[in-house]
């Protein structure tokens, strides 16, 4: 129960579970481009960054997050809140690892916090530093420290990097013993393209040096590896939606417990159908039959999608701008918007119906009401009810444990081997389906919105014996002819 139920303990999770203990990263408060919940969450318990970084990193999400780049500067591409918070996470880690004491838990380089400043990340003591102590903390490299040095690149790069554009940065560098010299510091203030030059030179070698002994640190399939098995991936996670309603608890007597069983079921059915990535399932707003939904323009402002009765289709369409979706640039929309009609299946009009009119109200109790289509279970302590990050995937998580995982104890539960999960691993589930069914990438991008290239690199699970058993079937018709 404790380690295949509760836990789920890969060796992946039992090292995360260790390393969360150790509080380490710093954090940024003053970020307001960033929702603030996708960090808080994360970095309970870290320390503040010290004002003249936090000015500092504060300029830099202004700079990449900002509609149009800022007068006078060069940009390349720009980043949607995801993708900044991801970056104050790392750099989070990356400084709190400096200023962290030699001499504890952590063993960091005791770099004071006030000579912390991101002109330090152009130094390549500092990165030989950082990439051994990761590899000493992990055992080995992987592709993050790859990404963490193109990341580190970019900012450089000539004419667009936005440190290139700062030489100004180098007015907060101070040495540090055996990291940073003073002869490096005079050089910054004097040549700082050329200091940014001859760190490229050195990231790109490092970068390559990394890439060669990288190893994959976690099997993200593994968790699912009993639905990805099976001859019909989909119709196995389904067999998670039909336990729910099995043991649908009674209306009447526990309203709120069936309010969240129905929850749990839209979820999932709602994630098989579309295979969305879980920010665009978790922000997604709705409109009730016979209501005025909002215009494509209103949802490009919110970045989100919405959940609408089609009259001429007669049924429940989701609809979402291509600016709401983390890949928006990808050949996959082309620039125009995600449109689905759900299907009349297995129930699913009947509970979308029911969740709207009685159990959506049971879960807000009094809490204000976010607009969205998932909320949170009402406590005393609840004033949003919308969803965080972390508070999705728990939620999904919840209802793995409880209705997925075979427990042998009580019998309940569908699906021997399954691990916990959250709702990423859909996607995964949806590709290798379809790959299971056609053999074609370009068709399993279509059922998760992502091109071949993406799914043949992340998500489809696609096995030696599934390709011969595809080819075996248009050679077997010679024979039957």
């Amino acid at each position: 129960m404790r380690s295949v139920i509760i836990e789920g303990a890969t060796e992946y999770r039992r090292f995360q579970r260790e390393a969360t203990q150790q509080r380490f990263s710093l954090r940024f408060s003053n970020t307001a481009s960033v929702d603030a919940g996708a960090t808080d969450g994360s970095m309970a318990g870290c320390r503040d960054a010290p004002s003249q970084l936090q000015t500092e990193v504060h300029s830099l999400i202004a700079f990449k997050t900002s509609t149009l780049a800022p007068s006078g500067l060069l940009r390349q591409g720009m980043w949607g809140e995801e993708t900044a918070s991801q970056k104050l996470e790392h750099l989070g880690l990356m400084f709190g690892a400096l200023c962290s004491p030699p001499d504890g838990d952590v063993r960091g380089f005791g770099v004071p916090a006030d000579r912390l400043c991101l002109a330090m990340l152009l130094f390549p003591s500092v990165w030989d530093w950082y990439l051994h102590w990761r590899e000493e903390r992990r055992g080995f490299y992987t592709s993050w420290e790859v990404n963490m040095l193109d990341f580190a690149l970019s900012l450089a790069r000539e004419k667009t990097g936005w440190m290139r554009q700062h030489p100004d940065l180098a007015d907060a560098l101070q040495p540090v013993d055996e990291l940073i010299s003073a002869g490096e510091v005079d050089e910054a203030c004097r040549d700082w393209d050329a200091v940014c030059d001859r760190f490229i030179i050195y990231a790109l070698n490092r970068k390559k040096d990394v890439q060669r002994v990288a190893k994959v640190h976690r099997d993200p399939f593994e968790p699912i590896l009993p639905i990805l098995e099976a001859e019909s991936p989909v119709g196995e996670y389904r067999k998670i939606t039909e336990e729910i309603l099995a043991r649908m608890p009674s209306a009447r007597r526990h309203p709120k417990a069936a309010a969240e069983a129905v929850r749990a079921f839209l979820m999932l059915r709602f994630g098989l159908h579309l295979g969305l990535r879980q920010k665009n399932l978790r922000q997604l707003r709705f409109c009730v039959r016979g209501g005025r939904h909002s215009s494509e323009k209103q949802l490009e402002n919110l970045r989100c999608g919405e959940l609408r009765w089609n009259d001429l289709s007669g049924g429940w369409e989701v609809f979402i701008p291509a600016v709401a979706f983390k890949n928006a640039s990808s050949s996959f929309f082309g620039r125009k918007p995600y449109r689905l009609l759900l299907p009349d299946l297995g129930r699913l009009y009947e509970f979308i119906d029911l969740y709207l009119r009685r159990d959506r109200q049971i879960l807000l109790g009094g809490a204000e009401d976010p607009k969205t289509f998932f909320v949170k279970s009402a406590k005393l302590t609840t004033k949003d009810a919308a969803y965080s990050q972390v508070g999705f995937y728990d939620a999904w998580r919840l209802a793995i444990q409880r209705y997925g995982i075979f427990n042998p104890y009580t019998g309940q539960g569908v699906i021997k081997g399954l691990l916990p999960h959250g709702p990423h691993n859909v996607r995964d589930v949806l590709a290798t389906h379809v790959l299971k069914k056609t053999g074609s990438y370009e068709q399993a991008g279509y059922a998760i919105q992502d091109s071949p290239e993406i799914v043949a690199k992340h998500y489809g699970r696609f096995f030696p014996h599934d390709k011969s058993a595809l080819a075996a079937v248009v050679l077997n018709e010679a024979w039957e002819s």
